[in-house]
């Protein structure tokens, strides 16, 4: 099927960001003062939004997760941001994705400001038309949301969805496509535990960043 916007999330998709994020989990909490999950389950944060996190796998409550995301950024702005990696040929990838006539855009639930930092540190951002997250005070935050909002600067319609594909680790990256009624295409070399993504149902799968270009071949774009 072709397609022409590819929506690519951050954390697990195109960096393997897990040394800073969990750094930055373990700081909020022992500021806090609260008991540190075993580190399987701090994976488990690595990627979907981090309120929800907090309060799932570490067990706090609506205003204490609030304080934690708080005391993580205080960490995460300064160092845990670059406590992070390119994963092997993603630079190749997206420049051969962008000279096949794809139009890439990032749709991420990290903090928009600090996806910008990171893409730049990376030197990656001049493949991404629009670089859409989440916003500081949580009001946009849920995948859908985000997939939502680079529809509305995209100005895509209703119509034109049909060419677009989220591409993620995680199962709200597919829930949040077929929330958003687009197709979604999971990479298994990210942060989901076995079988998540065939669990929730990911419209295609590929196993290694090399896979990606394999997948969206010339042919396949609008």
């Amino acid at each position: 099927m072709p397609w022409k916007y590819l929506l690519f999330d951050l954390d697990g998709t195109l960096t393997d960001s897990r040394e800073g994020i969990i750094n930055c989990i373990k700081y909020a909490l022992e500021k806090m003062k609260k008991p540190i999950p075993p580190e399987r389950q701090l994976l488990k944060m690595v990627g979907p939004p981090l309120r929800d996190g907090f309060q799932e796998i570490a067990g706090l409550n609506c205003e204490e997760s609030e304080e934690a995301v708080q005391k993580y950024r205080e960490r995460f702005g300064i160092i845990g941001i670059f406590e992070n990696a390119l994963y092997d040929g993603m630079e190749e990838v997206l420049a051969r994705l962008q000279e096949r006539g794809y139009l890439l855009v990032l749709a991420t639930s990290k903090p928009e400001e600090y996806s910008i930092r990171i893409l730049e540190h990376f030197g990656i951002k001049k493949y991404f038309t629009e670089i859409v997250g989440s916003t500081m005070d949580g009001s946009r935050n849920e995948k859908g949301d985000i997939i939502r909002e680079v529809f509305a600067r995209l100005g895509i319609t209703e119509e034109q969805k049909k060419e677009a594909i989220m591409i993620g680790d995680r199962k709200h990256d597919i829930l949040g496509a077929r929330e958003c009624n687009i197709s979604s295409l999971g990479v298994s070399y990210g942060f989901a535990p076995e079988h998540e993504l065939e669990e929730y149902k990911a419209d295609y799968i590929v196993n290694e960043v090399s896979d990606l270009l394999s997948f969206f071949t010339i042919e396949n774009c609008f």
